[in-house]
């Protein structure tokens, strides 16, 4: 019998992978506080449009007041894909509801593993970063994915445990997230998010207070300098914690 997932948070991210496992077979349930989008999903599906093409998948989705329900059948997977900010009670909603073996992960930005671990503890704890996925909650029960695949030449999903060390359930989570894109088991979890965390950086600021998109801040000769020298900032701090870094947007951190 397969792993029984669900998805809190399902959203751009979310909602994308979520999508894309049912679509390959796995038992996957959205769960979001979007009631329209909700009710959009369990009515006609969620669709999924963009650079890896057109679907329409028949998924399980439950409103929040719905969640009770899993009572009947525990979680194995409860992947977090909501905002930093909502982490906490997202992780306390799905808690009850896991099997005896199940684990929560992280698939979000920032670095939640800590907030994660201290609700369920640091044994239920996996995280995964998304690279450069490039998907957009575009409006309900439609999720639009706008960069390429990365495939052989760039590696989406990266899982990790906490711990460091290349365990079954990170291998098993590899073998699913490949039907969606590449992905990969990792050794180094804390440097892999950290730099993630310097990317985001790098652009996220700087795009809410000026309004421009990403492609204008490339642009721009003011706003490229800015971003080059938060990610210098981003990345002695990094280092200065003791993380080994990732290439960041292909450069390797030290240049």
């Amino acid at each position: 019998m397969g792993k029984r997932m669900v998805f809190v948070g399902a959203g751009a991210v979310g909602g994308y992978v979520g999508g894309h496992l049912a679509r390959a077979g796995e038992d996957v349930t959205l769960i979001d506080p979007w009631p329209d989008h909700i009710e959009q999903i369990k009515q006609h599906g969620i669709h999924l449009s963009g650079t890896q093409g057109e679907h329409t998948v028949r998924v399980k989705a439950l409103h929040l007041h719905e969640v009770q329900r899993l009572f009947a059948q525990p979680v194995d997977i409860a992947f977090i894909c909501t905002k930093s900010y909502d982490t906490e009670w997202a992780t306390m909603l799905i808690k009850q509801y896991l099997a005896p073996g199940g684990f929560v992960v992280s698939l979000q930005n920032s670095i939640n593993e800590e907030r994660i671990a201290n609700i369920v503890g640091w044994g239920k704890v996996v995280g995964c970063i998304a690279s450069t996925i490039g998907v957009d909650a575009y409006q309900a029960g439609h999720v639009i994915r706008t960069v390429q695949p990365g495939g052989s030449a760039y590696t989406v999903f990266r899982v990790g445990e906490v711990h460091g060390r290349i365990t079954s359930r990170v291998q098993e989570l590899v073998r699913m997230l490949s039907a969606v894109d590449s992905a990969k088991a990792t050794a180094n979890l804390w440097g892999e998010r950290w730099s993630k965390l310097t990317v985001n950086a790098m652009g996220n600021g700087i795009s809410a207070c000026t309004g421009m998109s990403s492609k204008a801040m490339i642009e721009s000769d003011t706003a490229r300098r800015v971003s080059i020298r938060l990610a210098g900032e981003a990345i002695r701090i990094g280092h200065a914690l003791g993380y080994t870094l990732e290439s960041v947007r292909g450069v390797p951190p030290e240049q």
